[in-house]
């Protein structure tokens, strides 16, 4: 069983002025002379974390974290202006072209996972490689399951705390009823919301009960920014076209993926990263038998691990194993 190599600290740090509104948070670790591979966190709405930096060898590696509008570090906190999915890739390559990288590798789970897609087909040419975690193909039916009718239905006790801010009457749009709620001008009220939206998904990521996990999303700092974020990217469908990533999945094809996804996985259904493999030839696809969605899940780290091993091997031509 892999774990996680040693706590490491940024060799540099960059404030990075996208618009008139915001600033990101980036920062680089590691080997300055590694291959160069990017870190891009979930939600929308998370933020990077020191221990992101700990799924890549910093002696193979060049890693790079940032947050992304309105999340972590960067600023402003929360920020709804100008932030939508189109915003967020133009803001990956912002940062390769402040780095100065041809290529990189990319490295997301979750949201994260499908943003690394987005910007994939958008710039293929400057991707080498993909690790993956816990796909989200953000179609209807995904919100659908597990904002609406499906997750609720393996979860009725987190479901109830979930529902709790939400009058009856209008429980038959969640997604709808949230972001209303989350847009007001009552900040109690609001960020009582934030909180129960948050651990709706904090308590239904891992397969067994993690106390940690369901710290960090209780933290009202990273509540606030995930809930207000993430109702604000679903009532609009993430602002995608239905389908959008399997629908030009033609663009990714000649970049080396590998999927790892958690068979237990209720917040994003293992469907979404098998239906993503089948259609794409260069990719693999690792089922985790016992884990759920979070990449804090001891297996999940192993996998991870040992993908990021393997496509360290890849990418610099010492090999080619199975990622």
């Amino acid at each position: 069983m892999q774990i996680l190599y040693p706590d490491i600290k940024p060799y540099k740090t960059h404030q990075l002025s996208v618009d008139e509104t915001h600033t990101l948070y980036i920062e680089e670790s590691g080997d300055p002379d590694g291959i160069p591979i990017v870190f891009i966190h979930g939600g929308p709405g998370l933020a990077s974390s020191p221990q992101d930096r700990r799924f890549f060898d910093p002696e193979k590696y060049r890693i790079i974290l940032f947050d992304q509008r309105g999340c972590g570090q960067s600023l402003p906190h929360a920020s709804l202006k100008n932030n939508t999915t189109a915003h967020l890739i133009d803001d990956i390559e912002a940062i390769r072209e402040l780095l100065g990288l041809e290529q990189w590798a990319l490295f997301g789970g979750s949201w994260g996972a499908t943003l690394a897609l987005l910007y994939a087909q958008a710039y293929p040419k400057h991707v080498n490689g993909m690790i993956l975690r816990g796909v989200f193909l953000a179609r209807q039916q995904d919100l659908h399951w597990f904002y609406q009718s499906g997750a609720d239905q393996i979860f009725p006790d987190y479901w109830q705390e979930f529902v709790k801010p939400i009058p009856e009457n209008d429980r038959s749009n969640m997604i709808q009823a949230y972001y209303q709620k989350l847009s007001g001008d009552n900040e109690l009220a609001k960020m009582s919301a934030a909180k129960a939206w948050s651990l709706w998904e904090g308590h239904c990521a891992t397969l067994r009960p993690n106390p940690e996990v369901v710290s960090t999303f209780s933290d009202p700092h990273i509540a606030l920014a995930l809930a207000v974020i993430e109702a604000h990217y679903f009532v609009n469908q993430v602002f995608i076209e239905e389908n959008q990533i399997l629908n030009n999945i033609e663009r990714l094809h000649g970049i080396p993926a590998s999927i790892v996804h958690g068979r237990y996985d209720m917040v994003c259904r293992l469907d979404n990263s098998h239906k993503l493999y089948s259609a794409w030839p260069d990719a693999e696809l690792n089922i985790i038998r016992d884990a759920g969605h979070s990449s804090r899940e001891p297996s999940i780290v192993d996998a991870l691990i040992k993908s990021t091993t393997a496509m360290s091997l890849l990418i610099s031509g010492e090999g080619a194993p199975s990622c």
